[in-house]
């Protein structure tokens, strides 16, 4: 099995693509070992001394590393977990697909403009922030101000180029295909 690894914007994270179908069911987001419970491939990544994050795509993995340990003594590691888990057979998460979070309900123009966020989101900006290593979720619009809040997943999470992403690249976008929006926020 040949795994190829990318690095990402966020120098703390690398994206390992295994040639496989990862989490064709929507991403899954770890950020605790607790959380990694449910997931066979998160929780033995998590075992690896330095590993705080993982972020499982639909085709790639993204690992967020913390400490004192680099990239050079990590990477082989991870590559032996990943390897492992594809070897087992077991599926990458357990149960259904991870629900996420609906948030609060919009209605009239307000539930309009916020089904206009959610397709910008879903069409154009979630697969290159995806490309990445990353996704960015919809968290709350305020119609009063204008605010758009954003969730920021994977390696975009902590990256020190994700607030250039959100205002330069995000932000333009949504401004010019929903004038309704005054800025994107991260939560």
């Amino acid at each position: 099995m040949f795994i190829q690894t990318e690095q990402t914007p966020n120098p703390d994270a690398v994206k390992f693509l295994p040639g496989r179908d990862v989490s064709p069911g929507g991403p899954h987001d770890f950020t605790s070992v607790e959380e990694a419970a449910r997931s066979p491939l998160a929780a033995a990544l998590f075992e690896i001394d330095g590993v705080v994050g993982v972020f499982l795509g639909e085709d790639f993995i993204a690992v967020t590393r913390g400490g004192p340990l680099g990239w050079e003594q990590l990477r082989a590691p991870v590559l032996s977990a990943i390897m492992d888990h594809y070897l087992s057979g077991r599926p990458a998460v357990l149960g259904e697909g991870e629900s996420l979070p609906e948030g609060p309900v919009y209605e009239g123009e307000a539930g309009q403009i916020v089904e206009e966020i959610r397709q910008l989101l879903d069409t154009r900006i979630r697969p290159a922030v995806a490309q990445d290593g990353g996704d960015v979720l919809f968290d709350h619009f305020d119609m009063e101000t204008g605010v758009l809040t954003l969730k920021m997943r994977g390696a975009c999470a902590g990256c020190p180029s994700s607030t250039a992403t959100l205002k330069a690249g995000i932000e333009t976008m949504m401004k010019t295909y929903v004038p309704e929006i005054s800025s994107v926020e991260a939560a």
